[in-house]
């Protein structure tokens, strides 16, 4: 596929998913906490069809870098209502596609490795303060940031499933049976889990992501 098209579809899938996620938060009363999440997910399983949209990664790079300038504006400003956070100090949003940017530099040419070092942050990360909102019973500080036991045990699971998916169903090099998958999605889960429970003022994106590529990077494939 043509990358200048490429680079299209994706503007108007993440356009897509921000005006639905609007439209539900007006229709359905969703907190703009839950949309954000919705949104976030939804974003980070792009890194998907990145090898089918793209050749080469630098449009894709480049449209990170107009999406956290975007995103810093919404920040600021408050354009899309739907990504809004709850906490100012929160630049998650602007955090979010500088990793995606990076993880797509380093590990473009492993497509498997590319998309498992965004899931934790996709979908463990994406999940973990639903769950910790609606089953969280057991609390836990860290600085200001409060979390739930039952968070961080949901971020594991949909991180170690999501990573374990990609590892093994993606096409490309490593090509790796669903049992070699397991220990590195484990590690990968076990480790980011831990790095997330720690974080605070939003680097949890880039901290999540820097745990996943580093154990990628250095895994005996």
């Amino acid at each position: 596929m043509n990358d200048w098209m490429g680079l299209l579809i994706s503007v108007v899938y993440i356009f897509g998913l921000i005006g639905l996620a609007e439209g539900l938060r007006r229709w359905r009363g969703f907190s703009s906490d839950f949309t954000r999440k919705a949104i976030h997910i939804g974003v980070g399983m792009l890194a998907w069809a990145l090898p089918f949209l793209f050749s080469e990664p630098w449009l894709f790079i480049l449209a990170c870098l107009g999406f956290m300038v975007l995103n810093l504006l919404d920040w600021r400003f408050g354009f899309f209502a739907a990504m809004s956070s709850s906490s100012r100090s929160n630049l998650g949003t602007v955090y979010f596609p500088l990793a995606a940017a990076v993880v797509a530099y380093v590990f473009w040419d492993s497509p498997p490795i590319m998309v498992a070092a965004l899931m934790p942050l996709t979908w463990g990360d994406g999940l973990a303060p639903v769950i910790g909102k609606l089953y969280g019973r057991h609390r836990y500080h860290i600085h200001t940031s409060v979390r739930t036991v039952e968070g961080s045990i949901g971020f594991f699971l949909a991180a170690f499933l999501a990573t374990w998916l990609a590892l093994w169903v993606m096409p490309g090099l490593p090509d790796l049976t669903p049992v070699a998958a397991l220990l590195p999605a484990l590690t990968v889960s076990l480790v980011t889990t831990l790095v997330e429970a720690v974080s605070i003022w939003g680097l949890d994106n880039l901290t999540i992501t820097a745990a996943a590529m580093i154990i990628l990077q250095f895994w005996f494939f």
